[in-house]
């Protein structure tokens, strides 16, 4: 009887704990909460939100001007803008509100910005832009 007992609290401790643990687990932030995250103070917020807030494609609206803020942003991180500007690429078509900051992130001195701006113009409008990867490699 003493065994049986030990074999049900060794069964059934782990489970409960289990269980328990499941219910207390971080849920998703909200696309207003991810957006407020790219002005935090906390730049592991800010790459945090940038990079997720591209998965929340059904609130465009609201996400493509916030994405246009942190990519003109100069006081983030590169990794910030970079990432802001390949997330624009992501909504295509409802991100044309944002070729012009994009346009104007070509000629930006980190080449992973740049680089990131074309890929998000050809993403969005690829009539007008093309991939960087098939534009010709300059000679310099």
């Amino acid at each position: 009887m003493h065994q049986r007992i030990q074999y049900v609290y060794l069964l059934c401790v782990p489970l409960l704990c289990l269980l328990a643990s499941y219910g207390c687990g971080k849920r998703e932030k909200s696309t207003l909460e991810l957006i407020a995250d790219l002005k935090s103070p906390e730049e592991k917020d800010r790459v945090i939100a940038v990079r997720l807030l591209p998965a929340h494609k059904g609130d465009a609206a609201q996400i493509v001007p916030a994405m246009v803020e942190a990519l003109k942003d100069k006081t983030n991180d590169n990794d910030i803008r970079w990432s802001a500007a390949i997330g624009l690429g992501y909504f295509g078509d409802s991100a044309k509100e944002a070729i012009p900051a994009l346009q104007a992130a070509l000629t930006e001195p980190d080449a992973r910005v740049r680089e990131g701006a074309g890929v998000a113009l050809s993403r969005i409008d690829p009539t007008r832009f093309s991939s960087p990867s098939k534009q010709p490699r300059s000679t310099q």
